[in-house]
């Protein structure tokens, strides 16, 4: 079980884009949280996914509290979660082809060994030719970036996903496409899954159940908040 219970979190204390959130995730539950654009859904992923640490509240794993986190986090913790962000050329190495992008958490847990064949496996499943994996991001879509960063998430096979507008960029055909990857994986691994959007219809079909944000925190939706610079690579 992923929980989430009254976190506060944010990039200025003085102003918390998550204020006493809550939100949970069964294993192999696919959960859709909707919101509008600069409410704090995005931060809360980030806090779910072990990325950003809260600045109140509590995220248990499993019925454990979390103490640590990004790279502090045990190793068996932050492998346990594939993220997928919005805007793939902002989590993506712009000098590395798309095959070692896909590789590099294979590489970082000393999985070398594993890569060829894990790489080729995935980059079939989310649609990449082999040409396309020699090329560097500037020289491929972003759909074709995001198949590449969907592969990435999934490397590790991980037993939860963090998709944070995974499909805002893209258009239907690739859109459907990654979504029917997403669930070919949680059915043959039973993951859950968070999925964050402002696309009611895409939510209400992919997921289990969809919970609104007015519904999972005390902040005013709407309310101006401070945003990151720039994402982190999962």
């Amino acid at each position: 079980m992923l929980e989430l219970r009254a976190i506060t979190a944010g990039y200025d204390r003085r102003a918390p884009a998550v204020r006493d959130a809550s939100l949970t995730v069964a294993p192999g539950e696919a959960v859709g949280l909707l919101g509008p654009s600069g409410c704090g859904k995005s931060t809360l992923a980030r806090v779910a996914a072990l990325l950003h640490r809260p600045d109140a509240g509590t995220l248990l794993l499993d019925g454990t509290p979390v103490r640590r986190w990004r790279h502090r986090a045990p190793r068996e913790k932050r492998t346990a979660f594939g993220v997928v962000f919005q805007q793939p050329r902002l989590s993506a190495d712009p000098r590395l082809r798309l095959t070692d992008l896909i590789a590099e958490p294979l590489r970082a847990t000393g999985r070398r060994e594993a890569v060829p064949e894990r790489v080729a496996e995935l980059a079939g499943t989310v649609g990449l030719t082999p040409d396309l994996l020699t090329r560097r991001p500037h020289e491929v879509s972003d759909g074709q970036l995001q198949r590449a960063c969907l592969a990435r998430a999934l490397v590790l096979r991980p037993r939860w996903l963090i998709c944070d507008e995974m499909t805002a960029m893209l258009d239907a055909s690739t859109t459907a496409a990654l979504v029917a990857v997403v669930e070919d994986y949680r059915a043959s691994t039973g993951a859950g899954l968070l999925a964050v959007g402002h696309d009611q219809t895409l939510l209400h079909r992919w997921c289990d159940r969809t919970v609104h944000w007015d519904t999972v925190t005390s902040a005013p939706t709407g309310a101006a908040r401070p945003q990151p610079k720039r994402m982190s690579r999962p």
